[in-house]
């Protein structure tokens, strides 16, 4: 019980890391690499459980 909750508070802190750096990028950087802000936190999300 305790491992998983330890895994979903790293898993948050890499999607909150995530967040803020594709967030930092500007709209023809994010279509470089063919994703909208609307699909930033969709992608954070599952790269942060990706990991784990």
């Amino acid at each position: 019980m305790l491992a998983a909750v330890i895994n979903f508070l790293r898993a948050w802190k890499r999607y909150n890391a995530g967040l803020n750096e594709l967030y930092r990028l500007g709209d023809r950087e994010l279509a470089d690499i063919g994703i909208t802000r609307g699909d930033i936190p969709r992608i954070a999300w599952e790269n942060a459980h990706r990991i784990s």
